[in-house]
């Protein structure tokens, strides 16, 4: 028996093909086999890569999602032969790409490869490791504030700043500054 764990290694992500136009489609289809045949606990997410596209007409701005691999769904699953059955019996999938003549299991993304689509697709954006915490001391190294030296009073992580406490004419005086404009001391 595997445990939930022991999937979360075995999932990975494959491509299918489809016909150009029906992707939507496939992933309304897909998501109801999934439902319907109770595999929730081996395919875990289908998405159609999109993209948003800026255009400007008439003068004003338009934002539309555009497919970005026309014909191809992205499903992130366990590859066993109950799973692989569902997604390619499944209406408009035309197969997996990556599967040598088409007969058996395919090969999955790569890690990074995926990273860039969910990246491109705003869906998993890469977490910020803050290096600054409260009461460290550290440098500004660029901007108004340049050779300061200040105590960390507050780290804004989402905003990529903190405000230090920094020494002007004697007085202690709270700056906001980007993470990039300082190092620790």
């Amino acid at each position: 028996m595997t445990t939930s764990e022991d999937r979360q290694q075995l999932k990975h992500w494959y491509v299918i093909h489809t016909y150009s136009g029906y992707e939507n489609k496939v992933k309304a289809n897909l998501e109801r086999r999934i439902h319907s045949m109770n595999m929730q606990d081996k395919i875990f997410r289908v998405l159609v890569p999109m993209e948003d596209e800026v255009e400007f007409k008439d003068g004003k701005r338009k934002i539309t999602p555009k497919k970005v691999f026309p014909g191809y769904v992205l499903v992130e699953m366990v590859m066993d032969d109950e799973s692989w059955y569902v997604v390619r019996n499944t209406s408009g999938v035309t197969g997996f790409v990556g599967s040598p003549g088409g007969g058996e299991k395919p090969l999955p993304l790569q890690e990074k490869e995926v990273k860039t689509i969910l990246k491109q697709m705003g869906i998993e954006t890469p977490r910020l490791k803050v290096e600054f915490a409260k009461g460290d001391r550290v440098k500004v190294t660029s901007g108004p504030f340049f050779d300061f030296t200040g105590i960390v009073d507050e780290v804004q992580p989402e905003k990529e700043k903190v405000r230090a406490l920094i020494s002007i004419f004697g007085r202690e005086t709270p700056v906001e500054l980007e993470f990039y404009q300082i190092e620790k001391i």
